[in-house]
């Protein structure tokens, strides 16, 4: 299963895009077995400054057809991360081709693309800016990984 991370806004270099890479390439390769990945990044950006909406078609373009939509929303659901894990297993068990992680700005995600999830994930009820849910979602898949892999990286 296919993992893309399609996210509002443009990542420059630093700390963050280090982060990300790292975890990727790490997901990338020990996922790899399991039928998990690759994961690959779509940024998008709203350059007329419109909003959300604007976002939300942008977001939607970007969406490979056919993928499962997982939103990261601070309305989502807190899930363990053997708990993502199993949910990562189910999805790809259950024969879904891709699943899209998608991350909204500075606004959130709207509604109308809210709507079309089919999971919603929260970090927990505080408010994480958008660029460090990117690097959260990154260590987290790498994580449900290692725990679908039996690896050591995840201490329960």
């Amino acid at each position: 299963m296919r993992i893309t991370i399609c996210a509002v806004g443009r990542l420059r270099r630093g700390p963050e895009l280090a982060l990300i890479q790292d975890y990727c390439d790490r997901f990338d390769k020990t996922g790899r077995s399991m039928g998990l990945g690759p994961i690959s990044f779509i940024e998008v950006e709203d350059k007329k400054n419109i909003g959300m909406s604007a976002e939300a078609e942008l977001l939607e373009r970007a969406i490979p057809k056919g993928s499962l939509i997982v939103t990261m929303d601070e309305r989502g659901r807190t899930v363990s991360s053997p708990e993502f894990a199993d949910q990562l297993a189910r999805w790809r068990d259950n024969g879904a081709p891709d699943c899209s992680f998608i991350i909204g700005g500075a606004d959130g995600i709207d509604p109308s693309l809210r709507a079309k999830a089919d999971f919603s994930i929260s970090f927990g009820q505080m408010v994480w800016p958008h660029m460090l849910v990117r690097v959260m979602l990154s260590e987290q898949l790498y994580r449900a990984a290692t725990i679908l892999g039996n690896g050591p990286y995840h201490r329960a």
